[in-house]
């Protein structure tokens, strides 16, 4: 029985293990060629990928069958048992795994699945990466660096990719020593054996968020979740700002949901893990009440300013300034110098100043935390599925 203590193993000998690349997909026939093209294409012997296509009404499931017929299967889902979001889909496609045959004679410990979003492009050494991980059997899950492949697109994408390698390389590089590494929704590798031992009619939630529920959930059984810095999916990121922000909007809510895993962090996960994840899964509140700040601080300018304007000269010094910019600039210097390290051919003053930007950036949170609250507010819990390009 798995108790609150950390499962303690013995570190194995390295053993051939069975990769299993699932990939949720509804209308993707814009993006999902080109991602199994990459899947079938790595250097690997000994791997399978998994299309579950989520009662699609484009060609999806035609470019699905199109693939290599050695590597990629189809896994169909219809109405009205389709459609309700992608911890149900992944959920279905592991039963249809075990249930297929698929798997059978192999090890669960000895088998990982891998969740690919439909635009992910993995790294061709990715298995090589990732499999010296699952070396210690006390490994339940290792989440890659996530990438965006269309980042030369615009201020948006490389804003989005800047946001993803600073999570990356410094918030869960960070958290791997804490203990507490989160999951993302692509690129997050599990052995099967941990999977099982979770509880629920499937590994996944049915939150918005079903990828932090499900790191979270592993952590208290006791697994250890890793990071691996040296491999990547790329994915796409979104051109138009209203998609952006109706996309984290749904991130947002899916947190919110993910205070019920509260009472279980304090129950099962050790102390350090679960101070953190606390913290983490108190990001919504923390950024609604920052969200008050900058309005606070615009006021307080303008009201300045027209003092000033009536009284003939300006009423503070300008190195008063100095403060402000301190307090919500200084980060960016390390930003700029942790994704320098990451794109190179920018240089590090370029990445320095597109952290400055990137400080700005951060404040469509904001936008996308109240629309997510009002959102669960007025009980709105459809699945904002981001459009592909």
């Amino acid at each position: 029985m798995l108790s609150r203590r950390r499962i303690r193993r013995s570190r194995s000998d390295h053993r051939e293990r069975f990769y299993v690349f699932l990939l949720a997909c509804l209308n993707e026939e814009k993006v999902l060629s080109e991602s199994l093209a990459r899947i079938t294409a790595l250097p690997a012997g000994n791997f399978l990928a998994l299309v579950i296509d989520d009662a699609s009404d484009d060609r999806t499931g035609e470019i699905a069958l199109a693939a290599d017929p050695e590597r990629v299967r189809l896994h169909r889902r219809t109405l009205p048992d389709a459609r309700r979001g992608k911890g149900a889909a992944l959920n279905d496609g592991v039963r249809h795994l075990k249930e297929s045959g698929l798997l059978a004679g192999r090890d669960p410990a000895d088998v990982v699945l891998c969740v690919v979003d439909a635009d992910g492009r993995l790294d061709p050494h990715v298995v090589q990466s990732v499999d010296p991980y699952f070396d210690d059997p006390a490994t339940g899950a290792v989440q890659i660096c996530v990438r965006m492949y269309n980042r030369r697109q615009g201020l948006l994408a490389r804003m989005q990719d800047m946001e993803f390698v600073v999570y990356g390389d410094v918030f869960q590089s960070a958290r791997r020593f804490i203990g507490s590494v989160g999951m993302g929704g692509n690129g997050q590798f599990m052995r099967l054996s941990a999977l099982n031992t979770l509880d629920g009619d499937g590994p996944w939630s049915d939150s918005l968020t079903e990828d932090l529920d499900l790191g979270v959930r592993l952590i208290a059984k006791g697994w250890t979740n890793q990071h691996c810095t040296t491999a990547a999916v790329s994915q796409q990121a979104v051109l138009s700002l209203r998609r952006l922000i109706r996309q984290r909007s749904r991130w947002f809510q899916g947190h919110l949901q993910s205070a019920g895993l509260v009472p279980l962090i304090l129950r099962d996960v050790p102390i350090r893990p679960a101070l953190d994840l606390l913290y983490h899964l108190s990001s919504p509140v923390l950024i609604l009440l920052t969200s008050l700040l900058p309005l606070s601080f615009l006021l307080a300018v303008g009201a300045t300013a027209v003092a000033s304007v009536q009284v003939g000269h300006p009423l503070v010094s300008p190195m008063w300034l100095l403060g402000p910019y301190l307090l919500s600039f200084t980060a960016a210097y390390a930003y700029g110098f942790v994704y320098a390290k990451r794109e190179r051919d920018l240089g590090l003053v370029r990445s320095v100043l597109l952290a400055h930007v990137f400080v700005l950036y951060g404040y469509i949170w904001f936008a996308a935390g109240w629309w997510g609250f009002w959102r669960m507010l007025t009980g709105k819990q459809t699945w904002l599925k981001t459009a592909r390009t």
